[in-house]
């Protein structure tokens, strides 16, 4: 069955639900502000006393190296969302460069982050409502969340789009104000010489430190990537997705940079009364009572977009893994015949949002990043070897040449793999530990690896 989906087929109703297909609505200021979304830009001030205490009071630098390597990397995605328009990322990426067994273990990979995110927004969100609201219970807040989004991203991706216009909006003023207000702070408790505007890029701690905070950092980059998996909703995807990828990484990237470099300023040190919830702690010192109310405000707004994005993308990368009946077809490849969307994985999603009433932030977290850094650095790879073997350069596709298809990819990958190492070790640990146990569902279900995994036409 040919599930290449163009506009108009994708478009058209299907009376089988096998034949239902992806409805393109999407244009390059929708995707953009869902990978933004995805990212919540206002939470680069939720995380900011672990990451700062991380690097060793190098939050800015941290934030600038990881930016850095994201950017290759996100050039290495837009190459490849060109090449291969369909939902998916970086599974369907290595799928159809390498092979069906790799392609597989990287989907699988990819599942960490995808799959745990929204479980992890939800309970960022409910701790911070939990906090403000201390007579309301925890659980009511995670399962508020859960049916909220789950019920928007079921009816369908258009209207959570708009949704996220307003709520990235909302973010984005208040992240403007802090900075303001944290550049006005430091202004003004500044010594007769003036702020020192490179302190914060310039301390003498060990690069170990910094890099350390820059594999924490780069949990804030995720949306980026996120948004390939909803090339088949988006309208003329080889020109759109590329262009979307690259800008949602720089600016996601300088608003983080900005963000914690202005922190800095304001508020130098790694010393605080509760590093969870440090950004309280300076914005009130910057901004007084009244403005921590606003914050406070801002940050469920955000977790709400960021939710309700991570949901939807992972929604999709289950599809694309039923589709290819690597999962249950029948199960994970359902897409509603009325609104087009993948209803049941956003359901599971959701399912597994509860496992959140019985952990806590810093063990849900752990290893979500483990998953995305082999992902990234398989994209890259993907490049590399298009490149080298010529398939690249077939057909009408746009020619890539040796700086984007060999220099680039390669200084992504290695800054993917150097970010990697740079994890925590129980984040390692617990992501070598599912790896392994995606190792041992591809023996069983390719019989001792001596068939590729059930694969349709894409």
């Amino acid at each position: 069955m040919d599930l290449s989906a163009t506009p108009r087929a994708a478009d058209s109703a299907q009376s089988s639900t096998h034949e239902a297909r992806l409805k393109r609505t999407l244009g390059l200021p929708s995707v953009l502000l869902f990978g933004l979304a995805y990212m919540a830009p206002l939470i680069v001030y939720g995380t900011y006393g672990v990451l700062a205490q991380a690097s060793k009071d190098t939050a800015a630098l941290a934030y600038l190296i990881a930016l850095i390597a994201i950017a290759f990397t996100a050039l290495s995605y837009g190459k490849l969302s060109r090449l291969y328009p369909v939902a998916g990322s970086a599974y369907t990426y290595t799928r159809k460069t390498f092979n069906a067994h790799l392609g597989f273990m990287i989907g699988w990979a990819t599942l960490l982050d995808y799959f745990f995110l929204p479980m992890v927004i939800w309970l960022i969100g409910a701790a911070y409502l939990n906090a403000a609201f201390p007579h309301v219970p925890q659980w009511i807040w995670i399962v508020a969340f859960i049916v909220v989004t789950s019920a928007l991203n079921i009816i369908g991706i258009e209207l959570a789009a708009r949704l996220n216009i307003a709520l990235m909006v909302v973010q984005l003023a208040i992240v403007a104000l802090f900075v303001g207000l944290c550049w006005h702070y430091a202004a003004a408790a500044a010594a007769p010489g003036g702020l020192a505007l490179a302190e914060p890029f310039f301390k003498p701690v060990p690069l170990g430190a910094t890099m350390a905070g820059a594999a924490i950092a780069a949990y804030s980059y995720l949306g980026f990537d996120a948004v390939s998996t909803l090339t088949e909703e988006t309208i003329e995807p080889e020109k759109t997705m590329p262009r979307a990828i690259l800008l949602i990484a720089l600016i996601g990237g300088a608003i983080f940079v900005i963000a914690s470099y202005t922190t800095q300023l304001a508020y130098p040190g790694t010393v605080f009364k509760d590093v969870d919830s440090a950004a309280f702690e300076v914005a009130k010192k910057v901004g007084g009572d009244i403005f921590v109310t606003i914050f406070l405000g801002g940050l469920i707004l955000a977790q709400f977009a960021s939710g309700i994005s991570a949901q939807a993308s992972v929604g999709r990368l289950l599809y694309a893994m039923g589709r290819d009946r690597i999962l249950p077809h029948r199960v994970f490849g359902f897409i509603h015949p009325t609104f087009k969307t993948p209803a049941i994985n956003i359901a599971i999603a959701g399912i597994v949002g509860l496992i959140a009433l019985k952990l806590d932030v810093a063990t849900s977290t752990s290893f979500i990043n483990f998953g995305a850094f082999l992902a990234f650095t398989a994209v890259n790879l993907c490049v590399i070897r298009l490149y080298l073997s010529g398939q690249a350069q077939q057909g009408s596709h746009r020619k890539i040449g040796v700086i984007g298809g060999l220099l680039f990819p390669i200084i992504g990958a290695i800054s993917d793999i150097w970010l990697l190492v740079s994890l925590e070790r129980t984040a390692l640990v617990l992501g070598a530990i599912w790896f392994a146990i995606g190792l041992v569902y591809l023996f069983a279900m390719t019989r001792g690896f001596r068939r590729p995994p059930p694969e349709v036409e894409v």
